[in-house]
């Protein structure tokens, strides 16, 4: 199932995307609980009655989850092609200990970068000129927990969306390490909806990019190095997940970074992201 969150005569709402992804039907939740929950509103509770059918070109589709409750989790080299590119790129801080990772590396990006589908990727020059992008599935998580087991691991999923990981990559070597870089405003594009965990085969999900419709980015998420319940299992050992958590899981081989000489996003760009079982997230680039 899709759900969107969209803005409607003035209030927020969740609802329905039809299979043709032409309709979305209301459901009868208050808007002031989906206003920065979205999605995460339906956590641990039935689905709510049906409303109005309405064409989707008359709302506004803002981000699954507009604010999420606390900072995104992320996942860096979880792709074989993408460790051996990024390892090579010169600004690893952890290529030293080798390419592939040995375990799951974690960084976060802050709530208030998130954007939706539509909305501008900023790019302030007097920051920052380097600026990459990063198609990746994001998880949902919908029953939290601590030390979870992998083989538990994805009875704790509620969906997934996707998420453009936007990474300032001199602010990611400068600082030897990736908040400030990851977390720049603008830089976490969601959506264009979220689905519920039965839309999505982890074994076989499609992962692509484009820029100027360019493809850049076209992998699957049976090459990811740590599965999902792995990445579970790794980020609740000590630490208690909650419901609305939102993981992103890595992205493929092909960023900017990785051709030579890099081929940075510069303001005119649109970069769009496909992942099969979801949609379509598309952002332009702009200069502050």
């Amino acid at each position: 199932m899709k759900l969107a969150v969209f803005e409607w005569k003035g209030a927020r709402h969740i609802g329905v995307v039809s299979e043709s992804d032409d309709t979305v039907t209301r459901l009868d939740i208050a808007s002031d609980a989906v206003a920065e929950a979205g999605v995460t509103a339906l956590i641990g509770r039935d689905l709510p009655a049906t409303a109005e059918v309405l064409a989707l070109s008359d709302v506004s589709l803002l981000a699954p989850v507009p604010r999420p409750r606390r900072n995104i989790f992320c996942v860096g080299k979880n792709y074989f092609d993408h460790a051996h590119e990024f390892a090579s790129s010169g600004f690893d801080s952890s290529a030293a200990k080798g390419a592939i990772p040995e375990a799951p590396i974690i960084f976060s990006k802050v709530p208030e970068c998130v954007v939706r589908t539509g909305d501008p990727i900023r790019i302030d020059a007097s920051v920052s000129t380097a600026i990459d992008y990063e198609a990746e599935l994001a998880v949902i998580i919908g029953k939290g927990g601590r030390n979870i087991a992998p083989e538990a691991a994805l009875s704790h999923v509620w969906g997934y969306t996707i998420v453009n990981d936007i990474t300032a990559r001199d602010l990611q070597g400068q600082h030897s390490q990736w908040l400030i870089g990851k977390s720049q405003d603008s830089f976490c594009p969601m959506g264009p909806w979220a689905v519920t965990a039965d839309a999505v085969d982890l074994a076989d999900t499609t992962v692509k990019c484009w820029v100027n419709g360019e493809i850049r980015q076209d992998s699957n998420t049976k090459l990811l190095i740590f599965d999902v319940p792995t990445i579970i299992a790794a980020l609740s050992n000590g630490i208690t997940l909650q419901p609305g958590d939102v993981i992103a899981t890595g992205t493929p081989a092909g960023v900017g970074i990785g051709f030579k000489p890099p081929k940075y996003m510069v303001p005119g760009d649109v970069v769009r992201v496909e992942i099969s079982g979801i949609g379509t997230l598309e952002n332009p680039v702009e200069a502050y």
